[in-house]
């Protein structure tokens, strides 16, 4: 544990963003994860999970969770799929 008083600070919001980030991250490839077995298995509700997954990773892009090309990336191969 650091001793000056701003490094102390530094941590604990570190930490702090660090779990909201896993969080979001988690969230993130669990829609996406949902989307993928929905079309699988040709669910009824596929492409309202695509769209939530295609936003799910719209979201987690902007926050810089992941790269803006692997969000593209990823979401094309939702479509690709679904179509």
């Amino acid at each position: 544990m650091p001793n000056i008083k701003s490094a102390i600070k530094r941590v604990k919001v570190a930490e702090k963003a660090n779990a909201a980030n896993a969080q979001a991250k988690s969230a993130m490839r669990t829609t996406v994860k949902k989307a993928e077995q929905a079309l699988a298995n040709n669910a009824d509700n596929a492409s309202e999970l695509v769209v939530a997954a295609s936003k799910a990773l719209d979201s987690a892009a902007s926050k810089g969770l992941i790269h803006k090309n692997a969000a593209a990336r990823k979401k094309s191969r939702l479509a690709k799929k679904a179509n």
